[in-house]
């Protein structure tokens, strides 16, 4: 299959997913440093930025006017829809997204998210809604289908593309998945057979290995990397070089690793406040102690921490308890 340009020259074709409470401003700015072709926010609820709702700023904050950067919106109804995303161009975004893909049950209880797969005609309203809003290049993420009664992403990618989306994104399971089972990549090939849009292959990819078999068996233009990079953020790096030919990127080992892992525990207390940035940064002081194997009773010490001090005295000995396997 021949392979489409993405939008705004994207390059290389290895994007960041957008991940809920993870995929934030210091979250994407270090994943950007060691390279990526875009990096996507954590999902932002239309009704909740326009409500200006706590919080909502935070996980639409792009560094605004960042190249390769882009916004991920989520909502039911066209015109709070085609609201914010004005609001969020005008901000200075350079690439809207409009999810389609989250299974989570309290989104798709509101009718957003993955549910609209189940209501095509109304999916495409908010579309092109949004498309008609914004001079900005949108694009969408969805999943395979609701179900596998209901496997309709090659349709709804034909509609979306005719209504203007620039490029589409597949996660390759269906709502009624989560995130059980093997992601079915083959079948991502049915959606890049359909349009003529760059196509993005999600799911499952944590490897430079896993990025090249879900390619070859999907015909992709480009893979999209969320969980993989957890506790990693030099995957997509390291995929864009196994696969694109991009330079490899630098990955720290020792007593770079630790100061790379401080350099981000204080980019989130400065991002959100000592209180609430030293809880958010629990999760991925987490998966870089997983990365590092630290002994159970010390990485215990670093995430039940009485204060930010103490945990920035205990952090470098916890990434360096035990050398990282940091070339995975």
């Amino acid at each position: 299959m021949s392979h489409t340009a993405l939008p705004n020259d994207l390059a290389p074709p290895v994007l960041l997913a957008p991940m809920a409470g993870i995929t934030d401003l210091p979250f994407r700015s270090l994943v950007a440093r060691f390279g990526a072709g875009l990096v996507v926010s954590e999902m932002v609820a239309s009704q909740e930025l326009l409500a200006r709702r706590p919080g909502t700023r935070e996980k639409a904050e792009l560094g605004l006017g960042v190249e390769g950067a882009a916004v991920q919106l989520a909502g039911r109804e066209a015109a709070p829809m085609a609201e914010a995303a004005r609001m969020i161009a005008g901000q200075g975004a350079r690439i809207i997204d409009i999810n389609m893909g989250c299974p989570a049950k309290k989104v798709t209880n509101g009718a957003s998210g993955s549910a609209l797969m189940k209501t095509p005609d109304h999916a495409l309203r908010l579309i092109e809604a949004v498309v008609n809003a914004v001079d900005v290049p949108v694009t969408l993420k969805t999943r395979l289908g609701w179900d596998e009664e209901m496997l309709n992403a090659p349709m709804i990618a034909r509609r979306a593309e005719a209504a203007g989306i620039r490029m589409i994104t597949i996660h390759g399971r269906t709502r009624c998945q989560f995130y059980k089972g093997r992601a079915n990549w083959r079948a991502i090939a049915r959606v890049k057979s359909a349009v003529k849009i760059p196509v993005i292959a999600n799911g499952d990819i944590t490897s430079a290995g896993a990025a090249r078999t879900a390619l070859e068996q999907s015909g992709a233009d480009g893979v999209m990397i969320g969980r993989g990079a957890q506790g990693r953020p030099w995957l997509l790096a390291k995929v864009a070089h196994a696969l694109f030919g991009r330079p490899a990127p630098h990955v720290p080992q020792g007593n770079a690793f630790a100061e790379m892992v401080l350099a981000h525990y204080d980019d989130m207390l400065r991002f959100y406040g000592d209180a609430l940035g030293a809880r958010v940064a629990r999760k991925h002081l987490g998966w870089y102690m997983d990365t590092c194997a630290t002994p159970p009773d010390l990485r215990r010490a670093v995430l039940t921490a009485p204060s930010p001090q103490e945990a920035r005295r205990l952090i470098p000995e916890a990434m360096l308890s035990v050398k990282q396997e940091a070339a995975a």
